[in-house]
């Protein structure tokens, strides 16, 4: 009886050296394939007592961008911009990506790009175009979305003087006002329609875009559409469109 068990333990050993990187599960498997009447529990414990468990695989480190200002609650216009994605898909196949880009005092949305993907530079010259139209924001808030945390949109943002706040991984309430929205946009819009094509989805997203600046009561506004309680703040804040890093040398 011990000789069959010192067999059978041997057997484990060698089973295990052999395939190095399977569980005990995989490695009683293969016992079993080649003949042996054996426990599986009895697997697991000569692995143990050998030392011949599997790893497990080190935590995966998230890439994170670098911020360059502190968490701030919005106080004027322009003072911090937010932007994230939403996710889709057309009814005929394919996905929906929608940058979204809303200031976070006034609510205004600035920007709902709808692509079947959208690259750092793409993003910069979305960028671009709505502080010609709106002006410089002093604050952009994200996630750390691979898009928002390329080098080219770090160094464009810092050379152009815009600090950048990166939320903690797994922490979507400190981009709360960006999350709200993306959940009203989706219940409100996507959730609404049918999208049959990607240019058919571009005109419901702007029409929907401009029903919610322009027309959509907002209860924390005092009931007003946001692009009306916008032009009732200073703009003092507002910085003229003087930007130093055009978005084609960040893209090179």
């Amino acid at each position: 009886m011990a000789e069959k068990k010192r067999l059978l333990e041997d057997a484990i050993v060698e089973m295990s050296l052999k395939y190095p990187t399977e569980g005990y599960k995989k490695v009683w498997g293969q016992l079993r394939s080649s003949g042996y009447r054996i426990n599986r529990k009895q697997v697991q414990r000569v692995r143990r007592e050998e030392g011949l468990q599997v790893p497990p695989p080190p935590p995966k480190v998230r890439r994170r961008g670098l911020s360059t200002g502190l968490p701030q609650k919005a106080r004027h216009k322009n003072h911090v911009w937010a932007w994230d994605f939403v996710a889709d898909y057309t009814q005929r196949g394919g996905k929906l990506r929608v940058l979204t880009l809303i200031d976070e005092y006034t609510r205004e949305c600035h920007a709902l790009h709808a692509d079947r993907s959208l690259t750092a530079a793409d993003i910069l010259r979305i960028l671009e175009e709505k502080i010609e139209q709106q002006g410089t924001p002093e604050f952009i808030r994200s996630d750390n979305g691979p898009e928002f945390i390329a080098k080219i949109i770090q160094r464009w943002l810092k050379d152009n003087g815009i600090k950048t706040i990166y939320i903690d991984p797994g922490c979507p309430w400190q981009n709360g006002y960006a999350e709200s929205f993306n959940s009203r946009f989706r219940r409100e819009c996507l959730d609404r329609e049918l999208i049959y094509t990607l240019s058919e989805g571009r005109v419901v997203i702007n029409d929907w875009r401009h029903y919610y600046n322009h027309v959509r009561p907002h209860r924390s506004l005092r009931l007003l559409p946001p692009s009306t309680y916008a032009k009732t703040q200073s703009c003092q804040a507002s910085v003229p469109y003087a930007l130093r890093a055009p978005v084609t040398k960040a893209s090179d």
